[in-house]
């Protein structure tokens, strides 16, 4: 919140003369303005009234978890039946909302008489007696009460009626592992000890913006042309091929080619469409696959494969056998653990991926909701990936948004960094090329965050798109595009018997890459010079975050644990969001790798 902040808690309670040597506790209670969507002055007078009925309490961490379970849980129940008894949400009028103001005007002018204000105090708004104003109005027009409220975004402040009128809050959706007597909360001091990194370190990751919209063609084929080239001498050796043929040369026996396959036209990939596109070392031509002689295949464009078959005219291959590609080996530690490291308690990581808020409305419920949930449960690491400010938002798209993009997101980002603090979970930031503020390039640069002081920066850390990151010994590849709707709607198959998003993963996997279709989708402005250097992945990563449009999941493709798990919200209604235990184990001595997934869930916001 703008308005909310430790030192303005301070201040007004300094008014009531009301000390506080704890930070702790000014981080609590910032953290219930924040959850409750309320100020900073009225939160104080709530306080100031509850202590006195207790014969005056100290302000502690502990009291100020009973003044929550005693006071402001019960005040939040009686609203919530006000609202289904007396019709809360019914359409009101002009006359109707104007009476509503008068009357809590009224009340705080009849509470503002027992109340001696503090000398100099300028808790007082000013005003004319031509307009007169209350703390409730100036609260609506010059300070939003929220850094998310509605009235900053929208002309129309009508908050989603579908969202909050949602059912199968908390729900558990998906479940993956043993999640039997499993305790969903972070370690008793969250956030000590565990370190965020990227893996590359901060030299070898895009760190910063660069230019782009300058790349020529020549440039992208070498590009392409060393990716083939790359992928094939790993598999020649893996499955032991001395040499590979030209795709175009005329032969009587039984040729293997390596290649790139793509489509005959701007159409859709089909059976009868493929061509396999060799690199320039093998020639750089095109020739027809005719793949009716493979009994099981899974093919899309871009991906790189090594074919067996007949090609006697030199003008279409006969394929009767597929050689796919193999995965990158798991993290290792350079230092061996030591055997009391690997039963060390277990990381408990929240993941969550925008939109932030309902098509319907710019309210940032959602993330509020989200926050009150990264409160209750205390994660040690929270991933969130944009979108934040979402460019494909029914009023962002109509241009009825009144404040600048930047500091919409400035404020999400900031509520979600003072609203934590308390907890003191570490925070992973990952932009969206649907941020409508941020670079529209992939791979595309972290977020910048200057207003940070040094005790957020501390726990925030800003990644790029893709990054692969090293939390507490285990390594998450990360990506916010949705490359299993990209894909999904490319790749072709027969006679598989795995799931389409075990395909898709599985080729991520093999292919080494974050995005291995080629050519990308419309909507994602690939640089390909920067792609070769941050878009590969440098290891199979031992956790797999993909969120997508499509159904959510956690499953375990090659040893590697991948989730998807969905966005905040869909549509005008609530989404899910996805909590994993994690342990890092040592390597046993008949050295099988050990998944360090223990269990996961995708939840219902």
């Amino acid at each position: 919140m703008a308005s909310v902040t430790a030192a303005s808690l301070k201040q007004e309670l300094e008014t009531f003369e009301v000390t506080c040597e704890d930070d702790s506790a000014l981080d609590k209670m910032v953290e219930l303005c924040i959850c409750n969507r309320t100020q900073t002055d009225d939160m104080v007078n709530e306080w100031v009234a509850y202590i006195a009925t207790k014969g005056g309490l100290k302000l502690t961490l502990d009291n100020l978890e009973r003044f929550e379970h005693e006071h402001l849980n019960k005040r939040n129940k009686s609203k919530s039946s006000f609202k289904r008894d007396d019709g809360y949400n019914r359409p009101r009028d002009i006359h109707t909302l104007q009476d509503i103001i008068k009357a809590e005007e009224e009340e705080e002018n009849l509470l503002d008489t027992y109340v001696t204000p503090a000398k100099g105090s300028q808790k007082r708004a000013l005003s004319t007696p031509e307009h007169p104003q209350s703390k409730r109005t100036l609260a609506l027009l010059t300070s939003p009460g929220l850094l998310l409220s509605p009235t900053n975004f929208s002309p129309n402040p009508t908050p989603s009626q579908k969202y909050s009128q949602r059912g199968s809050r908390g729900e558990v959706v998906v479940t993956f592992g043993a999640v039997q007597g499993t305790r969903w909360t972070g370690r008793k001091d969250p956030g000590s000890g565990v370190q965020v990194d990227l893996l590359e370190g901060p030299e070898d990751s895009l760190r910063s913006s660069y230019k782009y919209m300058f790349q020529r063609l020549r440039d992208v084929r070498d590009v392409l042309t060393e990716k083939i080239e790359e992928l094939g001498e790993k598999l020649s050796s893996h499955f032991n091929i001395e040499e590979f043929s030209a795709v175009s040369l005329p032969a009587q026996d039984r040729i293997t080619v390596l290649g790139q396959v793509c489509c005959d036209s701007n159409g859709k990939l089909n059976a009868q469409s493929v061509l396999l596109e060799a690199g320039q070392q093998h020639g750089g031509q095109q020739v027809p696959v005719d793949l009716s002689e493979l009994k099981e295949y899974s093919l899309f464009p871009g991906q790189v494969v090594v074919m067996e078959g007949m090609n006697t005219t030199g003008r279409k291959l006969v394929a009767s056998k597929l050689y796919e590609g193999v995965p990158l080996p798991f993290y290792t530690p350079s230092v061996k653990m030591e055997t009391d490291e690997a039963v060390a308690e277990p990381l408990n990581v929240l993941v969550a991926c925008g939109p932030y808020t309902p098509s319907d409305s710019l309210t940032y419920d959602p993330l509020i909701d989200l926050i009150s949930i990264i409160v209750r449960d205390r994660p040690d690491v929270c991933l969130l990936l944009g979108p934040f400010v979402d460019s494909k938002h029914e009023q962002i798209e109509k241009a009825q948004v009144t404040q600048e993009f930047e500091t919409i997101f400035y404020q999400c980002i900031k509520s979600v960094v003072d609203g934590t603090r308390s907890v003191g979970c570490q925070l992973v930031f990952v932009p969206s090329q649907r941020d409508i503020h941020h670079d529209f390039i992939y791979p595309q640069p972290p977020f910048t965050l200057p207003a940070l002081d040094n005790d957020q920066a501390q726990r925030v850390t800003l990644a790029p798109d893709p990054c692969t990151l090293l939390i507490d010994g285990v390594t998450y590849g990360v990506t916010s595009t949705d490359i299993l709707f990209h894909m999904g709607a490319e790749e072709i198959s027969c006679g598989t018997s795995s799931d389409r998003f075990s395909r898709i993963l599985n080729h991520m996997l093999t292919q080494r890459s974050y995005y291995p279709l080629y050519p990308p989708t419309e909507e994602v402005n690939m640089d390909y010079e920067k792609f070769q250097i941050f878009g590969h992945m440098p290891l199979t990563p031992d956790v797999l975050v993909v969120p997508s449009e499509l159904r959510y999941f956690v499953k375990d493709v090659s040893g590697c644990v991948c989730v998807n798990p969905g966005r905040l919200t869909k549509g005008q209604v609530g989404g899910t969001y996805c909590r994993l235990l994690i342990q890092r184990r040592a390597t046993p001595e008949d050295g099988r790798r050990a998944s360090p997934c223990l269990t996961a869930q995708v939840v219902k916001i």
